[in-house]
C-alpha cells in the first residue's frame, strides 16, 4: 500500500471515512469557495474551480450542493478569508509527509499540526524540508470495474495524461498539474465520476514501514485528516497488504 495513494487508505478504513462524510463536505466546499473567489465563477475558465468540482464529485457531493456553494462564495455570503498553508514534516519511521491546509487562522491550525506530529513522535520541519521528494501531480482514480488496464490506459493517453497504475482494486491516473481539468472531463465522459480526483503529491520513492509503525502513523495521518483545516495529507510510505489487514481487522 502507498503511502501517497490515499485512496486506498480510505477503501481500508471505509467504516471510518463513512463517519467523516460530513467532514469531506466541509473540506470540499471551502476549496470550491476559495476557487471560486480566486477566478471566474465559471468551471469553464477557472481550472481550480474545475478540480474543486472533480473532488466534491468524488466525495458524492450533488450538483445542487456545489452550486449553493460556488453562490455563497461569489455572492459574498461566505466570505471567510481562507489561506492556504503546506506544512512538511516527517512521521514514525522517518517517513515524510506534507500537509496542505485553508485556514482563517494560521496560528491554531500550525499549533494543532504541529501537535498531531509530536503525539505521534515525529516532528515538523521546515517549508521545503520534504516536498523535493515528491512531484505535485494531478491524480483521477477509478473503480477497477469501469475497465481493463488496457481500455483504461488508451482513454487516458487520448485524454493527456502521463501515466496509468491499476491493481485489483482501482486504476490511478496521473497527468502535469495543467492537464487535470480537460484530462478528468475527458475521463469522466467515458468512466463517469471518479472516486478520487484532484491535485497531490506523488512520491518519488517510498518507505516500506513495520507494524509498529505502521499502526502509529495511520493514527498520524488519521488525525490530521480529522482537522477541519485540512485538505490533504501525502506521505511516501508503503505498507505491505497482510500488515494493513491486521491494522484494520
Amino acid at each position: 500500500m502507498a503511502g501517497h495513494s490515499k485512496w486506498k487508505n480510505i477503501m481500508h478504513r471505509k467504516g471510518a471515512q463513512d463517519a467523516k462524510r460530513a467532514k469531506q463536505f466541509t473540506k470540499v466546499g471551502r476549496e470550491i469557495a476559495v476557487a471560486a473567489r480566486s477566478g471566474m465563477p465559471d468551471p469553464e475558465h477557472n481550472p481550480r474551480l474545475r478540480a474543486a468540482i472533480q473532488a466534491a464529485r468524488g466525495v458524492n457531493m450533488g450538483r445542487d450542493a456545489i452550486e449553493r456553494a460556488i453562490k455563497r462564495a461569489t455572492g459574498g455570503e461566505d466570505n471567510v478569508d481562507y489561506q492556504e498553508m503546506r506544512y512538511e514534516g516527517y512521521g514514525p519511521g522517518g517517513i515524510a509527509l506534507i500537509v496542505e491546509a485553508l485556514t482563517d487562522n494560521r496560528n491554531r491550525t500550525a499549533s494543532e499540526v504541529r501537535a498531531a506530529f509530536n503525539k505521534a513522535g515525529g516532528a515538523m520541519g521546515e517549508t521545503g524540508s520534504v516536498s523535493f521528494m515528491f512531484e505535485r501531480v494531478g491524480q483521477v482514480v477509478f473503480n477497477a470495474d469501469v475497465g481493463d488496464h488496457d481500455a483504461v490506459f488508451e482513454a487516458a493517453f487520448e485524454a493527456g495524461a502521463a501515466d496509468v497504475v491499476s491493481d485489483d482494486d482501482s486504476h490511478t491516473i496521473y497527468c502535469a498539474p495543467e492537464d487535470f481539468g480537460q484530462v478528468s472531463e475527458a475521463l469522466g465522459e467515458v468512466f463517469g465520476d471518479p472516486m478520487v480526483a484532484g491535485l497531490t503529491w506523488k512520491a518519488g520513492t517510498t518507505i516500506e514501514v513495520d507494524e509498529d509503525k505502521a499502526g502509529s502513523l495511520l493514527k498520524l495521518i488519521d488525525a490530521l485528516e480529522d482537522n477541519d483545516d485540512v485538505q490533504t495529507v501525502s506521505a511516501n510510505f508503503e505498507i505491505a497488504d497482510d500488515v494493513m489487514e491486521r491494522l484494520v481487522a
